[in-house]
């Protein structure tokens, strides 16, 4: 599997490559704002061909270039329906821009349980609803790896302070990232990787990270 991490845009947000080696067909997770001429890059290189973005929430900084890889690739752009309009209205959800933000359409709803299949790769959607209500992490499972968006950083967890957070959906989302194998490789949205085990704090979560 190819796997590609572009940290871009003034929070560093974390753009994902992701090849499956034997179609090459790939998905981009979260295109942060300047991303997409090294993601298009990267994926000339290996001969991969952007079929899907798929977008673990809709905070500005991990979609702002997914118009523009959309329109250089037209692969359709997925996401959780409850955090949908942000894309489409971007700053509908209360958060600041400071910049404009050009909007995407959603082509495609994910769901909690929903799997995605990107050549032979399949990334199970667990939907970590807290940082933002549609928040969501792609499993995939065959590849140990966890992309966990804005809900899990190393030693961390998302923004709960922001207009559309809720502290008490993130204890839940938690705890379900508490129950995958230890081994679990993490990449999140901002920031450097881990694994589940390491974050050996998620079952203590509310009691750490509750004001």
């Amino acid at each position: 599997m190819l796997i590609c991490k572009f940290p871009f845009g003034p929070l560093e947000t974390n753009a994902i490559l992701i090849g499956c080696p034997e179609t090459k067909l790939g998905a981009v997770v979260d295109p942060s704002l300047g991303s997409a001429g090294a993601i298009l890059e990267k994926a000339k290189e290996f001969g991969i061909k952007i079929e899907k973005i798929l977008l673990t929430h809709s905070h500005w900084d991990h979609f702002a270039d997914a118009h523009i890889l959309k329109e250089k690739t037209g692969a359709p752009v997925y996401i959780h329906f409850l955090d949908a309009k942000n894309i489409e209205h971007p700053g509908s959800d209360g958060i600041p821009l400071f910049f404009p933000i050009h909007p995407v359409s959603a082509d495609h709803f994910i769901n909690e349980g929903e799997t995605v299949a990107v050549g032979k790769l399949h990334f199970q959607v667990i939907h970590s609803p807290g940082h933002s209500p549609g928040s969501v992490c792609f499993y995939l499972e065959d590849q140990n790896l966890l992309i966990s968006g804005d809900t899990l950083f190393q030693g961390s967890i998302g923004n709960l302070h922001l207009p559309t957070a809720e502290p008490n959906q993130m204890w839940m989302s938690l705890e379900k990232l508490a129950k995958l194998p230890p081994e679990t490789r993490v990449i999140p949205g901002h920031g450097g990787e881990t694994t589940i085990g390491k974050e050996n704090w998620l079952s203590r979560a509310k009691e750490i990270f509750s004001e």
